[in-house]
C-alpha cells in the first residue's frame, strides 16, 4: 500500500490560506518568527490570508505571558494577521483550548470506524517499556499492547477507573510518499511509525490530531514550517486519509544554524526576537535580515524593502540547506538602516535607550533639544540603538578616569601638551561665539603657532574635552558641549598632567 500526495508543482486550485501556529511554551525565538515571516510573505505575495493560531493544548508547559510575547513579536515586525486572537474571523476560535469538542468528535469517529483505539497502559508501564527498548538498542515506540482489546476488555479497564488515551492504528505495512515543495519526494515506511496518541486521558488532543483537524477546519492551503517537522507529515497524511480529508501542500524550510552549523539555540547567544529589540536592532533590519535566511532574490542583493520582499517572494526560492545566523551581517545591516533614518526618527528611537542607559546622576527627563544636537554626530558610528548611551555618555558626565598619558599625542611631551592646553584654554576663554566655524578658525592656525600638527592638537583636546581618544568630530562636539564645559574639562586635564 502506497499513499502519494501531490506537492512539488504548486497549482493554485484554492485560495491561499496559511497559518502561524505557535505554542505558548516560551518566548518566541528567531526561528519561530522566521517561519511566521515565510507564511506572511507568501500570503501577502499571493493575495491570501495569514492566520495566527495559538496551539495551547500542552497546559503543563505553558509559560505565562508567552501569548502576549508572540503577538508583540509579530506586531514589532509588522506581521499583521488577517484572522486570529484579537482580530477574529470566520474560522475561529483561534485558540486550541477553545476547540476541544472538535478534537474529541474526530477522535471518537476514528475509534468508531476502526482507525484508532483506546489505550489503557499506565505511564509506569510505558516508561519501563521504553527503558527496555533502549537497553536492547531498539527504537522507542509503543508496543501496541492495547491495539486488539475487545469491547469487554475495554469496559473492564474503565470500570476499574482507568482513563484511556486514544491512539491511531498505524498501518503495519506499506509506506506513505509525498512531495514537499522544498525537499521534493519524501517516503516513510509505516513500519517505522508507532501507534501515536491522538487524545490524551485528560481530553486534550496531541499536536498531531489538533493540527490536522484545525488545518482542515480553517481551510489551510499550505503548511509552511521548519524542516524538523517533516517527520510529522506521514502521521498527518494518514490522519487526513482516515478522516477523508484533502491535505494541504507541505513546505518545510531548513533550520537556522549557529556558527558551528548546529541548530541555533541559546548556547549561541540571544535567540529571542524581543531580545534583539532590547539590544537596539531596528524592526526594519530584523525583517530584512530574517527574510534572507534561507531565501534569496539573487546572489548579490542584501538590502530589500518590505514591499520588494513581498513582490518577489516565492516558495521555490527557499533553499534546501540550513542557513547560518550571521551576527556580523546583522550588525552591518543594522548600521546601514540606522544611518538611513532621518534625524528626527533616529532621535525618537534612541530616546528610550538613553533614558534607561545613561547614568542615574543624569537629570531626567532628558532635554530633547540637547539630544537632537548630539545624536547626528554619532549616527554614522552606531550599529545598534543600545550603543547610543555609551557613544554620547561624555556629553552628560565628565569622564575623568582616563590616563594622563592619553593626553600626550605622538611625538609630544608632557610639557608641550601642557602648553597646548594652556594656550587653548586662554584663546577659548576669549571667544564671544562658541560655534563650529569659530572653533575651527581658531584651532587650526593655533596648531601651526604651537608648532604641532593639527592631529596632535586636536587629539589632545579631544581627550581633554571628552575623556576619549575616539569621539565625534572635535569642533561639532565642543560646540554641543558648550564653552563652560569645555573649559572646565581642559582645566581638569591640566591638573591631571600636573600630577
Amino acid at each position: 500500500m502506497v499513499e502519494r500526495w501531490k506537492g512539488k508543482v504548486i497549482v493554485m486550485t484554492r485560495p491561499v490560506r496559511v497559518r502561524f501556529a505557535p505554542s505558548p511554551t516560551g518566548i518566541p525565538h528567531v526561528g519561530n518568527i522566521r517561519t511566521a515571516m515565510s507564511n506572511w510573505l507568501f500570503a501577502r505575495h499571493s493575495g491570501g490570508k495569514f492566520i495566527l493560531r495559538i496551539e495551547d493544548t500542552d497546559g503543563a508547559r505553558r509559560v505565562e505571558g508567552a501569548v502576549e510575547a508572540i503577538m508583540d513579536s509579530l506586531s514589532w515586525l509588522g506581521l499583521d494577521w488577517d484572522e486570529g486572537p484579537n482580530v477574529g474571523g470566520d474560522y475561529g476560535p483561534y485558540v486550541q483550548s477553545e476547540r476541544l469538542e472538535m478534537y474529541r468528535q474526530a477522535a471518537a469517529r476514528l475509534v468508531e470506524q476502526g482507525d484508532a483505539y483506546h489505550c489503557y497502559c499506565s505511564p509506569e508501564r510505558l516508561k519501563e517499556m521504553r527503558e527496555e527498548q533502549v537497553s536492547r538498542k531498539q527504537p522507542p515506540g509503543y508496543d501496541r499492547l492495547c491495539r486488539e482489546l475487545t469491547d469487554k476488555q475495554c469496559a473492564e479497564k474503565e470500570s476499574d477507573g482507568v482513563k484511556p488515551v486514544v491512539r491511531f492504528k498505524t498501518p503495519l505495512e506499506g509506506r506513505t510518499t509525498y512531495n514537499d515543495v522544498i525537499f521534493g519526494e519524501v517516503t516513510f515506511e509505516h513500519g517505522t511509525l508507532d501507534d501515536f496518541v491522538l487524545l490524551k486521558s485528560d481530553g486534550y488532543p496531541t499536536y498531531h490530531l489538533a493540527n490536522v483537524v484545525d488545518d482542515h477546519a480553517m481551510e489551510i492551503s499550505h503548511v509552511i514550517r521548519a524542516e524538523e517537522w517533516i517527520s510529522s507529515v506521514p502521521r498527518h497524511l494518514l490522519l487526513y486519509r482516515a478522516l477523508g480529508l484533502e491535505p494541504p501542500e507541505f513546505v518545510h524550510h531548513p533550520m537556522i544554524l549557529g556558527p558551528d552549523r548546529a541548530k541555533l539555540s541559546k548556547r549561541h547567544g540571544d535567540v529571542s526576537l524581543l531580545a534583539f529589540r532590547e539590544k537596539g536592532y531596528l524592526s526594519e533590519t530584523m525583517f530584512n535580515f530574517l527574510a534572507l535566511i534561507g531565501w534569496s532574490l539573487d546572489d548579490k542583493t542584501e538590502l530589500l524593502t518590505r514591499q520588494e520582499l513581498v513582490d518577489n517572494f516565492s516558495l521555490e526560492r527557499i533553499g534546501k540547506t540550513g542557513a547560518l545566523f550571521d551576527h556580523q551581517k546583522l550588525d552591518w545591516m543594522n548600521g546601514i538602516y540606522i544611518r538611513g533614518l532621518s534625524q528626527e526618527d533616529f532621535t525618537q528611537r534612541a530616546l528610550p535607550f538613553l533614558e534607561s542607559g545613561l547614568p542615574a546622576e543624569v537629570k531626567r527627563p532628558l532635554s530633547t533639544e540637547y539630544i537632537g544636537q548630539m545624536l547626528p554626530l554619532i549616527q554614522e558610528r552606531a550599529k545598534t540603538l543600545a550603543e547610543v548611551p555609551d557613544l554620547v555618555g561624555f556629553f552628560f558626565v565628565d569622564e575623568s578616569d582616563y590616563e594622563a598619558d592619553s593626553l600626550i599625542g605622538k611625538n609630544m611631551t608632557a610639557q608641550s601638551t601642557i602648553r597646548a592646553l594652556e594656550v587653548s584654554e586662554q584663546r577659548l576663554e576669549g571667544l564671544a561665539n562658541f560655534d563650529t566655524e569659530t572653533l575651527e578658525n581658531l584651532l587650526r592656525p593655533l596648531a601651526e603657532e604651537l608648532e604641532l600638527k593639527t592631529g596632535q592638537l586636536f587629539g589632545t583636546l579631544r581627550v581633554a574635552t571628552t575623556g576619549r581618544t575616539a569621539a565625534p568630530p572635535l569642533f561639532q562636539t565642543m560646540t554641543v558641549l558648550g564653552k563652560e564645559v569645555c573649559l572646565r574639562r581642559i582645566k581638569a586635564a591640566l591638573a591631571k598632567l600636573d600630577k
